[in-house]
């Protein structure tokens, strides 16, 4: 499970998808997939979460990660790759940044 803290030495990646009503739910239901049987399963994966707003044109996904280098490592794999060409047929964009938690409240 995530858990936000200051300092943190986990390395956390929020990424925005850009999709529609009629596609929200395939888009979520392929990302629950991929972290049930991929993600989830690479070494440094901490955990993540995934949100969808009331519009169903947003989804957000927040991911942690023990070092930078795990998450890139995930992500340049083939099966991730993959996965990414599937995300982009089912959404307008996306786009995964990472960034370092600055304050908690």
């Amino acid at each position: 499970m995530p858990t936000i803290t200051h300092p943190s030495s986990a390395q956390t990646v929020i990424t925005t998808f850009e999709t529609s009503p009629g596609t929200c739910q395939d888009l979520l239901e392929a990302l629950e997939e991929a972290y049930d049987d991929f993600i989830s399963k690479q070494p440094g994966f901490v955990g993540a979460g995934l949100h969808v707003n009331d519009a169903q044109t947003r989804i957000a996904n927040y991911s942690q990660w023990a070092r930078r280098e795990d998450f890139q490592a995930m992500l340049r794999s083939d099966e991730m790759r993959a996965w990414n060409r599937r995300f982009s047929d089912l959404c307008r964009s996306f786009e995964p940044v990472m960034y370092e938690v600055a304050a908690v409240y």
